[in-house]
């Protein structure tokens, strides 16, 4: 995974123990349900273009690839955005994307 972002990077120095409670509640939230590894990537990815929220789209844009979910699937998650969210949020998912696909 590149270089953690340098405002994560501070929140891990200061915080560590609040990071530690972070990674525990998500690791039990992910086994809640029936939904794989995949599947909750994309769900991320999406929740993360509702909240317009760049560095997290980017984070999970990040992590998808790593995870080998393919650009085109990227794309179209950002697409499935549009009636939702609406079209700058779908717009500016998508520039999102690009900028991590051009980053590797």
């Amino acid at each position: 995974m590149p270089d953690l972002p340098r405002p994560f990077r501070r929140f891990l120095q200061r915080f560590p123990e609040v990071e530690k409670a972070h990674m525990d509640l998500s690791l039990t939230v992910n086994r809640q349900g029936p939904l794989g590894e995949r599947d909750r990537r994309l769900v991320r990815l999406g929740i993360a273009i509702g909240q317009q929220s760049r560095g997290a789209v980017k984070s999970h844009a990040r992590r998808a690839l790593d995870e080998g979910i393919p650009a085109e699937e990227l794309r179209h998650a950002a697409l499935l955005a549009l009636p939702t969210a609406g079209f700058p949020a779908m717009v500016a998912a998508l520039e999102w994307i690009e900028e991590v696909l051009e980053e590797e």
